[in-house]
C-alpha cells in the first residue's frame, strides 16, 4: 500500500467514524431527551382483588390510563382469587398472597386498598408506615379507635391517602353543591334525605361479608359513608351529634326458611330472593371456584340467621353550622334512588334521583329550585346510564391522569373527609345500641368545625 493510498484511507476511517460516532451520540441523546420528556407511569398495587378491584381499580384502569399507570403487584390472601383477577384485569404483573413481600419487590408509587372494609386500617398503616401513599376505597375504616390509628399513622409518616368518594363527581350532585355554594335558597337550615335500596342491590349485601357487623361495621358504615360523606361536602361543615334507630326486621332470621347458599337450596323454587350465581361467569370464576381456599360464599342466604347487621335505619344529625339533617335508609325497596331535600331561608332545593325502578318512566336526573314567594325552576342535568352517575371517571382523571387538576367544588377527598363521614355512621350505631345521643368529639382527636377543613 502506497503512501497516498494509506492517507486516504485514514482520511475516510476519521470521515466516517466521526459521522458514524455522531449518528450514535444523536441516537443516544434523542433517546435520553425521549426518556426525560415522556411521562413517568405511576406504579400501582392493589391488596384486595374482590370484584370493586378487578372492574373499577382494575381492569377500568388499565384500558383508560395505560399511558398513566402500570400494576407492578396484585395481593390477595386467596391465591385462586387473586390469579382470576390477574387474567381478568389484563395485567402482566407478579401476584401475591403477602402483602409485605409484594411491597418488599415491588416498591410501588401508591398502594390501592380494596380489602374487606375489617381491614383497610391494616394495609393503610402497614403502607404508609412502608413509606407509601394510599389510595383506599371507602370507608376508611369501620370503628372510631382504627379511624384514630389510620389519622395517627399519617400525622406520623407524612404520606398521602386518598379516599375515593366517587359519588362527589356526579354530575348533578356537582350542580347541587353549585346551588348551595351561590346561596341559591339563603342558608340551609335543615335537610330531608331518604335512600333506598332495592330488593337486588339491598338484598345482595345481605348475601356478602357485608351481613356482618364485625366486617363491614353495618351499612351505617359501609354504604352511609357515601352519603354522610355528601352532606358533610354539601353543607360545608361538621357533624357533631347523632341520634338513630335501627333494626333487622326483614333479612336475616325474620323468615321462615333458609340455607346457607342459594346454591343447592332446597327453598329455591318458592324463594323470591334466590340467586344463581353460576349464570355469572365472573363471579363464579372469581368466587365460587376459589371458595376452597377461604370458604367464602359470595351467594349466601339472605335469611341467615348469623346477618347482625340492620335493615332499617333513621338518623338525626346535628352540624356545627346548626344543620339539623334527617336521614334514613331501607335495604327492601321496590326500587333504587333516593330522595333529598335542602330548606333554607330564601327557599327550598329537591331532587328525586331514580337509579333504578320497576315501572317505564325513564329516571330523570332533575332538581326542583322554588324560590320563598317565588316560581319553580326545573334545571335538567343530562341522564347517563354509567355506573354511579357517571363520577368515576372524574375521580379517575383526577388520581391518575392530572392530580394537579383544578378542584372548585373541593370534590378531592383526603382522610379527614373519609373519618367524618364514618364517625356518623359509627356514632348511629353507638347510640342505637345504647339508646344516647353520641358526640362525634367525643368519638376520636377531630374536633369538628362550623366550616368544614379542605
Amino acid at each position: 500500500m502506497n503512501n497516498k493510498t494509506e492517507m486516504n484511507r485514514r482520511a475516510f476511517l476519521r470521515t466516517t467514524g466521526a459521522a458514524g460516532l455522531s449518528a450514535v451520540l444523536t441516537k443516544s441523546i434523542g433517546t435520553a431527551l425521549a426518556q426525560e420528556i415522556a411521562p413517568k407511569k405511576m406504579k400501582l398495587a392493589i391488596i384486595g382483588t374482590g370484584i370493586r378491584a378487578i372492574d373499577m381499580w382494575g381492569k377500568d384502569v388499565l384500558a383508560d390510563y395505560a399511558d398513566n399507570v402500570e400494576f407492578v403487584g396484585l395481593c390477595d390472601p386467596n391465591p385462586g382469587r387473586v390469579e382470576f383477577a390477574k387474567k381478568y384485569i389484563g395485567a402482566t404483573c407478579p401476584t401475591f398472597t403477602d402483602f409485605d413481600k409484594m411491597l418488599a419487590e415491588t416498591k410501588p408509587d401508591k398502594i390501592i386498598v380494596t380489602t374487606v372494609d375489617a381491614f383497610h386500617d391494616r394495609y393503610i398503616i402497614k403502607g404508609m408506615q412502608a413509606g407509601y401513599d394510599i389510595i383506599t376505597e371507602k370507608p376508611l375504616t369501620t370503628d372510631e379507635h382504627k379511624c384514630k390509628a389510620i389519622l395517627d399513622a399519617e400525622k406520623k409518616t407524612g404520606r398521602n391517602c386518598i379516599v375515593t368518594f366517587n359519588y362527589r363527581y356526579a354530575p348533578h350532585r356537582a350542580k347541587l353543591k353549585e346551588l348551595l355554594d351561590a346561596g341559591e335558597i339563603g342558608t340551609v337550615t335543615s335537610v330531608d334525605f331518604h335512600w333506598y335500596l332495592d330488593t337486588i342491590h339491598g338484598a345482595d349485601y345481605f348475601r356478602r361479608w357485608h351481613r356482618l357487623r364485625k366486617m363491614g361495621g353495618t351499612l351505617l358504615v359501609h354504604k352511609a359513608t357515601h352519603h354522610y360523606d355528601l352532606l358533610n361536602w354539601w353543607l360545608d361543615s361538621d357533624p357533631t351529634e347523632v341520634f338513630a334507630y335501627g333494626a333487622l326486621e326483614f333479612y336475616g332470621k325474620n323468615h321462615e326458611f333458609r340455607h346457607t347458599t342459594c346454591r343447592g337450596c332446597p327453598h329455591k323454587d318458592k324463594c323470591k330472593f334466590f340467586w344463581d350465581i353460576t349464570k355469572d361467569e365472573k363471579l363464579t370464576h372469581l368466587y365460587c371456584d376459589n371458595e376452597q381456599y377461604d370458604g367464602y360464599h359470595r351467594d349466601g342466604c339472605v335469611w341467615r340467621e348469623d346477618i347482625d347487621i340492620f335493615d332499617k335505619m333513621a338518623v338525626q344529625i346535628k352540624y356545627a353550622n346548626n344543620v339539623q339533617v334527617s336521614y334514613s335508609l331501607t335495604t327492601y325497596s321496590p326500587y333504587e334512588g333516593y330522595r333529598i331535600a335542602f330548606n333554607g331561608t330564601k327557599g327550598r332545593l329537591e331532587t328525586w334521583i331514580k337509579e333504578r325502578q320497576p315501572w317505564t318512566e325513564p329516571p330523570q336526573d332533575e332538581i326542583r329550585l322554588t324560590h320563598n314567594f317565588g316560581q319553580t325552576q326545573l334545571i335538567n342535568i343530562p341522564q347517563t346510564t354509567i355506573i354511579h352517575g357517571g363520577g368515576d371517571t372524574w375521580l379517575k382523571d383526577k388520581i391518575f391522569k392530572d392530580p394537579a387538576m383544578a378542584d372548585p367544588l373541593k370534590q378531592a377527598a383526603g382522610t379527614r373527609d373519609g373519618a367524618m363521614s364514618i364517625l356518623v355512621g359509627i356514632a348511629a350505631r353507638n347510640s342505637i345500641d345504647t339508646g344516647k345521643p353520641v358526640r362525634i368529639a367525643d368519638l376520636t382527636d377531630i374536633k369538628p368545625q362550623p366550616k368544614r377543613p379542605v
